[in-house]
């Protein structure tokens, strides 16, 4: 008898899945998630965003896969200790990434978000153009994503620096650890990237106390959470010039309100949750492989760590 698997997905990711999951894993069986429904005796879930009574719904849940590299969008202090969590981690969201937070740096670097605010008003204004080597890039998160990243900007000649919660140790990236370590880091960013995971601890980072511990004039680049930003701090620190310019992947509210006061500042630019994003065939995949190691008592790949938070 085939083993049933729950997804929560959209419709045209379920037809991938579904296709990917009868080609190549005829012992399980897909069910797709209706709301409301009950299904016992299922163990496996797959998807975004589940509800919070998701263990109520799945009594006998075992093992939730993460549609997505982060998890803060699962309902982690409603699922039972024994259930194991697993994240996406996959080439092509890694990649992608680095394409965005290159393009961003580069952008933020070269000044193009004030170029297309004053060309746009009909103003002429070149600016001296800084060299990569003269300018310090920092990330804010060196997991898999900020490591690659690092690793990309440090070949285009930037010096690179990164934080991280704890001890890390990159080619060409000067590192730093823990809170106490934080406001050397920022001191010397002229571009700060936010790659971190969302947790009680980072949530709400991107305020005014940060924001004052970066040299004047420094660019802010954001593809984590919007939840990391607080942005009125953000609009106030730009109005006063502590900030020159801001890119942001992610908002608190998403979709925002068309008078969203993020989406018409000239200093800003705001692009839709796009920076990257897990294809759902190397999702299904990625499932697969989970529910397999599951059943044969062997390792879960990108298993997350609850008592870290990611």
């Amino acid at each position: 008898m085939a083993i049933p698997v729950v997804l929560k997905t959209v419709p045209e990711h379920a037809r991938v899945w579904h296709h990917v999951f009868a080609a190549e894993a005829p012992e399980l069986r897909l069910i797709d998630w209706a709301p409301g429904t009950r299904f016992p005796g299922i163990g496996d879930f797959a998807g975004w965003k589940p509800p919070a009574d998701l263990a109520v719904q799945m009594p006998d849940l075992r093992l939730v896969f993460s549609v997505g590299a982060g998890i803060d969008h699962l309902p982690l202090e409603a699922l039972p200790e024994h259930v194991q969590i697993v994240r996406m981690v996959a080439p092509d969201v890694t990649r992608s990434m680095v394409e965005y937070v290159t393009l961003g740096v580069l952008a933020l670097h070269r000044d193009l978000i004030p170029y297309a605010d004053e060309t746009r008003r009909g103003l002429w204004n070149p600016r001296v153009i800084r060299t990569a080597r003269s300018t310090q890039v920092g990330i804010l998160g060196l997991g898999v994503l900020g490591s690659a990243a690092a690793a990309a900007l440090d070949g285009f000649g930037f010096q690179v620096r990164g934080w991280a919660r704890n001890p890390r140790t990159l080619d060409g990236v000067t590192c730093f650890a823990g809170r106490a370590a934080l406001p050397g880091f920022l001191s010397g960013c002229n571009i700060l990237v936010c790659l971190l995971p969302l947790t009680p601890d980072t949530r709400g980072l991107l305020d005014g106390d940060l924001f004052r511990h970066l040299p004047a004039g420094a660019a802010l680049l954001n593809a984590g959470r919007g939840a990391h930003l607080v942005e009125g701090d953000l609009i106030a620190a730009l109005d006063t010039g502590q900030l020159g310019a801001a890119m942001l992947d992610v908002l608190s509210e998403e979709p925002p309100p068309a008078d969203h006061p993020l989406l018409g500042h000239p200093r800003i630019l705001v692009t839709p949750h796009s920076a990257s994003a897990s294809q759902p065939d190397d999702a299904a995949r990625q499932m697969i492989a989970a529910v397999r190691a599951c059943r044969d008592g062997q390792p879960l790949l990108n298993r997350v760590d609850r008592s870290r938070g990611f």
